[in-house]
């Protein structure tokens, strides 16, 4: 990669988000560069649930959580694993979580989440068919079911909170349930489904496909590693590997890594963490289920997909360096025994770990700063497939107005918040 190389966006990230952008801003015109150590779509997105969970307005965590601390720190296998070693550094996040749950600002984070995912199943609907691939989402709906009779009044008062926030959510009692996925275990009392939320059947190939279209439009990719920064009079120049890259503006969209760099251009610390989540891909378990159904006592999800049902939805705080346990993965398959008539198939499963980008007020932050030159899209925790789409046209919003419409408000995402 040669010296003072000129570009109009230098996009840092080659996940779902950072593509999309690229996409939406080469559309536009601009003449853009994807910047990652990795290859696109080889992060988070390579092994997220695949599911679009519009139906997801409320934080990630409540006031409970300090009740379950103690769990998450001896329970290796938990849903919702804290690594002791990691607490000192996790605390401060976990503090700014706990003090996000009051009234105030916990209801400003549902009205930001809100906004974002209400409109992100019309935005996937126009990214796709702007690459002629409508065929990678499918919108046939979600149902998160529960098996014991006394988790029906928790069931009714998330239906009710749902309901209050206008997500679209209907009660199915037991042999709805069975009649629409027939080999779900007659033990399931109920659930609710989601009609307007869908999944994708296979999210690396989404990542690939808007790459494609992408380099159609004259986007470059780059697998080197920013390690810096500064910002300049006409641009900003990135320190990597290979040399300096120079561009008018960049877009910092490289996740759970995100933090560095955001405080070399802007001298801004922003308390990012990561969820560590884990899968695991059944390869033989195809026709299983017609749509992502999650457990509500077991708290993980499973979404059919091309290559097989994947089981996700553990969560982990230890950090970006520590290894991956992937007994964590295996323990998704433990968990979905009892689900079905008859158990899943394991033979040739694969585990998989990833880094969900996340902060304390369970927000992205979206936003331009340094006059402009320095663009910000990361933090999407859970929702980052959901709401690449959405934030892409925001992005692009930012980079260029258009006059003739309103922009909707990006007061919520803003990195001054921190």
């Amino acid at each position: 990669m040669a010296n003072n190389v000129s570009h109009d966006i230098a996009v840092v990230g080659a996940g779902i988000i950072g593509v999309a952008c690229a996409l939406r801003l080469a559309r536009r015109g601009l003449r853009v560069v994807v910047i990652d150590q990795q290859l696109p779509g080889h992060g988070a997105s390579f092994g997220n649930a695949g599911h679009l969970a519009t139906e997801q307005v409320f934080p990630i965590a409540d006031a409970s959580i300090l009740k379950r601390l103690p769990a998450m720190l001896m329970d290796p296998m938990g849903p919702l694993r804290l690594d002791w070693t990691y607490l000192p550094r996790a605390l401060p996040w976990f503090t700014r979580l706990l003090l996000n749950l009051r009234a105030q600002p916990y209801r400003k984070t549902v009205e930001g989440l809100r906004a974002l995912n209400e409109g992100s199943l019309e935005a996937w609907h126009r990214l796709l068919a702007d690459i002629a691939r409508p065929d990678l989402l499918k919108v046939d709906g979600s149902l998160l079911v529960f098996e014991r009779p006394e988790s029906r009044q928790a069931i009714d008062a998330l239906q009710t909170r749902l309901r209050q926030q206008e997500v679209p959510v209907d009660y199915w009692p037991a042999n709805a349930i069975q009649q629409t996925a027939p080999q779900l275990s007659t033990q399931i009392q109920g659930g609710l489904f989601f009609p307007r939320t869908g999944h994708f059947i296979d999210p690396y190939r989404v990542v690939c496909e808007l790459v494609e279209a992408a380099k159609a439009c004259g986007v470059s990719f780059v697998q080197q590693q920013v390690q810096g920064g500064y910002v300049q009079e006409n641009g900003v120049s990135l320190i990597t590997g290979a040399g300096a890259l120079t561009a008018s503006r960049v877009l910092i969209a490289c996740g759970a890594h995100s933090a560095k760099l955001t405080r070399a251009l802007t001298g801004k610390h922003v308390p990012l963490d990561t969820e560590r989540g884990y899968h695991l891909m059944l390869p033989h378990e195809q026709d299983r289920l017609p749509f992502p159904v999650t457990s509500l006592e077991r708290k993980f999800i499973m979404t059919p997909m091309t290559e097989g049902l994947r089981l996700a939805g553990t969560v982990e705080f230890a950090g970006l360096e520590k290894p991956a346990n992937m007994q964590r993965a295996w323990q998704l398959h433990r968990l979905s025994q009892g689900l079905f008539r008859k158990d899943l198939n394991a033979e040739a499963a694969t585990p998989w770990m990833g880094f969900r980008p996340s902060l304390p007020d369970s927000l992205p932050v979206i936003d331009q700063v340094c006059e402009g030159k320095v663009l910000l899209a990361f933090g999407h925790q859970h929702l980052g497939l959901t709401q690449a789409a959405v934030t892409a046209e925001r992005v692009v919003g930012m980079v260029m107005p258009n006059k003739d419409s309103d922009t909707p408000s990006l007061q919520p995402y803003r990195l001054n918040r921190f």
